[in-house]
C-alpha cells in the first residue's frame, strides 16, 4: 500500500515538474519566434542594402567615367581652337602689316598721282594698289570676323573647363559689356535682355541690374541668343523692382 502511494506521489511529482517545464518553455517560445523573425528581418534588410549600395555605387561609377570623359573631351576642344585662334591671330598679325605696306603704297601713289609719269607709275597700276588695298581691306574683315567667333568659343570652353575642374565658382564676363532690360515679367522673375552672345553674354554669368547709377538687383543669365539673351532673378538680391529700361553690367568683369 505504502508503495503504491509512494509511485502515486512520484507520478504525481513527474507530472507537475513537467507542466511547470512546459509553461515556462511556452513563456519563451514567443520571445524566441520575435528574436528569430527580428533576425531574418534585419538579415533580409542588411542583403537589400548591400543590394542598393552597389547599385548606387555602379551607377556613380558609370556617371563619374561620364564625366571624366567629358572633361577630357572639353580640353581636348578647348585646345584644338586655342591653336587656332593663334593662327587666325597670326594670319592677322600679316595680313595687318600687308595692310600697312599696300596703303602706304596706295598714300604715295595718290600723292604722286599728278606726276605719275615721274615717278613710274601709269594709271592701271595705281588702280591695281586701290585694288590690292579693297582686297586686303575685305580679307582683314573675314579674319578678324573669326578670330572674334574663335575668342568667343574659347572662352566657352574656358567656362565649361573651370566649371568641371571647380577652379571658379563664378562666371568672368567682359568688362565692356553693357545692355538694357527690354522685358520684365515679374510674375515669374525673369528679364530679357538687349544684349546675347555676339555682345559677350555667357551662359549662368552674373549682371547687376542698376538705374541711374544705384543698384536695383542681380540677375543670372539662363538662356543666350545671338543678340538677346534671358535671365532670372538672383533670390536676395532685389533692392528695388526692375523696370524696362534698366542697365546692366558684369558682376564678375574680367580684369
Amino acid at each position: 500500500m505504502l508503495l503504491r502511494i509512494s509511485l502515486i506521489v512520484a507520478i504525481l511529482a513527474g507530472l507537475g515538474a513537467g507542466v511547470v517545464s512546459y509553461l515556462e518553455i511556452s513563456d519563451k517560445i514567443p520571445a524566441l519566434q520575435k528574436q528569430r523573425d527580428d533576425e531574418h528581418t534585419a538579415k533580409v534588410n542588411e542583403i537589400a542594402a548591400h543590394t542598393k549600395t552597389k547599385t548606387e555605387l555602379k551607377k556613380t561609377q558609370v556617371e563619374l567615367a561620364s564625366t571624366q570623359q567629358e572633361l577630357s573631351d572639353t580640353k581636348g576642344e578647348l585646345a584644338k581652337t586655342v591653336i587656332r585662334a593663334d593662327e587666325q591671330q597670326k594670319r592677322a598679325d600679316e595680313l595687318t602689316d600687308k595692310l600697312g605696306k599696300v596703303t602706304q603704297e596706295r598714300d604715295d601713289a595718290q600723292n604722286s598721282l599728278a606726276a605719275y609719269k615721274a615717278t613710274g607709275l601709269t594709271p592701271d597700276q595705281v588702280f591695281k594698289l586701290n585694288k590690292d588695298l579693297k582686297d586686303a581691306l575685305a580679307e582683314v574683315e573675314v579674319v578678324n570676323g573669326e578670330k572674334t567667333l574663335l575668342l568667343r568659343k574659347v572662352a566657352k570652353l574656358q567656362v565649361r573647363l573651370d566649371k568641371y575642374e571647380g577652379t571658379n565658382t563664378f562666371i568672368v564676363l567682359r568688362p565692356d559689356l553693357h545692355g538694357k532690360i527690354v522685358v520684365v515679367d515679374p510674375k515669374w522673375d525673369f528679364v530679357v535682355l538687349d544684349v546675347g552672345e555676339d555682345q559677350g553674354v555667357i551662359s549662368d554669368g552674373e549682371l547687376l541690374v542698376s538705374r541711374q547709377g544705384k543698384l536695383v538687383a542681380k540677375v543670372v543669365v539662363r538662356s543666350v541668343q545671338k543678340d538677346r539673351s534671358i535671365a532670372n532673378l538672383v533670390p536676395g538680391w532685389k533692392l528695388g523692382d526692375i523696370i524696362e529700361g534698366d542697365e546692366v553690367s558684369p558682376a564678375h568683369p574680367a580684369t
